[in-house]
């Protein structure tokens, strides 16, 4: 693309690098949650490099400002906002039927473990052996993820499915 990219309008190259990089970097990575930091960093600087690819710069320079203007997040950002997307629409009945018995309210639990949260949507965040394996789990993982939100996100009865992060710059 690199040989291309100075004939080709930029939005077009966006579209490009959208369809043909970033697909392939989004897809699946919910399951790469509370992986390692080395391979979610392999995964950033594809992302990265997408940028400055766009932007036609060098290698080495700053891409912070340049994931801002074509609306990109960082990969730990998409990763959380997968997994917060799948228990949203698990607890709106809009999911996977393969999810259907797989997360637990607090609000569902006996009398006797339930807090102040059980009137919150907060799930059960099953508890794990082992930190290495045992928090990737989509299970843990998902409800982390979704008891970490702010309260006027997770009571939001609206998904704005035309909105992901990594949007084409539009």
């Amino acid at each position: 693309m690199q040989q291309i990219r100075h004939c080709v309008p930029r939005q077009a190259l966006v579209l490009l690098v959208v369809s043909l990089v970033l697909s392939r970097v989004d897809y699946g990575n919910a399951t790469l949650a509370s992986v390692p930091a080395y391979a979610i960093s392999r995964l950033q600087s594809a992302l990265n490099a997408a940028a400055r690819l766009v932007f036609s710069l060098p290698k080495y320079d700053s891409v912070t400002l340049l994931l801002e203007e074509l609306h990109w997040v960082k990969m730990e950002q998409q990763i959380e906002y997968k997994l917060a997307v799948l228990v949203y629409r698990w607890l709106h009945g809009i999911a996977p039927p393969y999810l259907a018995n797989v997360f637990r309210r607090v609000a569902n639990l006996g009398t006797w473990r339930r807090l102040c949260s059980a009137s919150t949507p907060a799930l059960v965040v099953p508890p794990s052996r082992l930190s290495t394996v045992g928090d990737r789990a989509f299970l843990v993982a998902a409800a982390r993820v979704w008891n970490s939100l702010l309260d006027f996100v997770t009571a939001s009865t609206l998904l704005c499915t035309h909105v992901r992060p990594c949007s084409s710059g539009t």
